[in-house]
């Protein structure tokens, strides 16, 4: 199956006419822009969908989370050089383990098709895994930063972060998934800047994702 996604597209926001364009002004400057919320997520028939299908249960919850960001807008802004500029796709810049615990920065290229996407974030695993470099010969802004620690099962999370290099890009990551009474759940912390995206955009994220995730 081919892939419809152009990379790099984009429209610029008029900020002077933007109905935040106050609420932008006040947050941009600060030191530490982002703000950061992890909540649970109900993971029962995602996983179930994913071992029929024998997939990597992360690469469709990925995909999933992928899908909720390219239907939410502010989820799509990224400042740049003092503009903000709305991307037409997002694709996912995901950590990647090696064998010698070290690890990787990836893009993995989104695409609506789950198997288009499968194929990409495969191919772009086993490139990483045979490398030593921390970063992908393709790494932009049109990215979520994404990372899965499966091994705890956190409540919260922050992030390493330069506070002054301008960064707007979100960032997800994804914890250890558990199993009460035969409903299994899994932690979602999502960072994101406040000058493009509010607590509203953020549940609608959660929203939308758990919709994805139960197949709706």
């Amino acid at each position: 199956m081919k892939s419809t996604n152009t990379f790099d597209m984009h429209t610029k926001l008029d900020i002077f006419t933007w109905n935040r364009k106050e609420v932008f002004q006040f947050f941009k400057d600060f030191d530490e822009p982002y703000f950061g919320i992890t909540a649970e997520v109900d993971v029962t028939k995602a996983y179930a969908t994913a071992k029929e299908m024998g997939t990597s249960f992360f690469l469709f919850y990925l995909h999933k989370s992928l899908g909720a960001v390219n239907r939410l807008e502010p989820f799509r802004y990224r400042l740049v050089d003092d503009e903000i500029l709305i991307y037409d796709h997002i694709h996912a810049s995901a950590t990647v383990n090696r064998e010698d615990r070290t690890f990787g920065y990836s893009f993995m290229i989104f695409d609506e098709d789950f198997q288009v996407f499968e194929q990409n974030a495969i191919s772009e695993i086993s490139r990483i895994r045979t490398t030593t470099n921390l970063f992908p010969e393709r790494n932009g802004v049109d990215a979520v930063h994404y990372s899965s620690l499966p091994w705890v099962k956190f409540t919260s999370l922050s992030h390493a972060r330069r506070y002054r290099n301008g960064d707007s890009v979100p960032k997800i990551s994804f914890g250890k998934m558990t199993t009460d009474d035969h409903v299994r759940t899994m932690p979602c912390s999502v960072h994101v800047h406040h000058g493009l995206v509010d607590g509203k955009d953020v549940g609608d994220y959660f929203e939308l994702f758990q919709e994805l995730l139960d197949g709706k």
